[in-house]
């Protein structure tokens, strides 16, 4: 975890209340170790509800197969990345499709990014409601989330979860300029930090430093890091029996379930 210096970070949480943690979450939907991340985000987000809020900023992972090259996974062509999804799942517990990366591999991951967004223009809400659907179209179901088809299924699904939700609205942000520009304002974020490596979270509370954490990490790491930032944070809640969790998320992976049962 690093110490961050107070005027490198955006002051974007005015609107929420100075007790809060305010968490700024660099991701992509095509990262395997961000969905690796979901269980420890899902609890802390649980167990400290109200008193944590967040934005995402997606960060581009995969531009294209042309000139790609990630020095750090000895990665340049979709099948070497099978090897790293499979370290990823066995890692973290999480289910990942690996053999994606041999039959129907993914071009880029810059069209999900885009998709995100353009449920972010409706609402914070439909914005992450959809990243986790778009997680799950690859990770569980073995989608290939590049696919212009495949975004669109996932806004249909949105909208028979969320009446507030557009999907045509959606699907026309998806061809004119509005996705890409929002889009395009993410990635100068990250690259104007440096951030490059996926998860990396921000926490910060108002006027008080800042802290970066990169990279998956178990639960008790991410706990630490929130507590540096706010050493009084209390917890709200703790999940009295499986099913009170799983109804509280309504689609969960067991792995999500063990984690806040302390069963992992």
């Amino acid at each position: 975890m690093v110490p961050l210096k107070e005027d490198l970070i955006d002051n974007k949480g005015a609107q929420h209340r100075a007790d809060q943690v305010e968490i700024t979450y660099y991701t992509d939907p095509l990262c395997c170790y961000s969905w690796a991340f979901e269980p420890q985000w899902r609890r802390l987000r649980y167990e400290f509800e109200g008193k944590i809020s967040w934005q995402y900023i997606m960060g581009g992972l995969l531009p294209g197969w042309n000139n790609y090259n990630d020095e750090l996974n000895s990665v340049s062509r979709p099948v070497q990345m099978g090897p790293v999804w499979m370290q990823a799942s066995h890692i973290s517990g999480m289910p990942m499709p690996n053999r994606i990366w041999m039959e129907d591999p993914p071009a880029s991951s810059y069209p999900a990014c885009i998709a995100v967004k353009c449920a972010q223009l409706q609402s914070d809400v439909s914005g992450e409601r959809y990243l986790r659907l778009v997680r799950e179209s690859i990770m569980l179901n073995g989608k290939n989330i590049a696919q212009q088809n495949v975004l669109f299924e996932i806004a249909d699904d949105l909208q028979r979860e969320q009446s507030s939700f557009d999907a045509d609205k959606f699907k026309a942000d998806m061809k004119n300029d509005n996705g890409i520009e929002a889009f395009r304002s993410d990635l100068q974020q990250a690259q104007y930090r440096n951030i490059n490596r996926y998860p990396t979270l921000i926490l910060r509370q108002a006027n008080k430093p800042a802290i970066m954490m990169t990279g998956y990490r178990p639960y008790p790491v991410l706990l630490d890091a929130l507590k540096q930032v706010a050493p009084d944070l209390q917890k709200v809640q703790a999940s009295l029996s499986a099913d009170d969790y799983i109804n509280y998320w309504g689609s969960i992976t067991q792995r999500e379930v063990d984690e806040v049962m302390n069963a992992h």
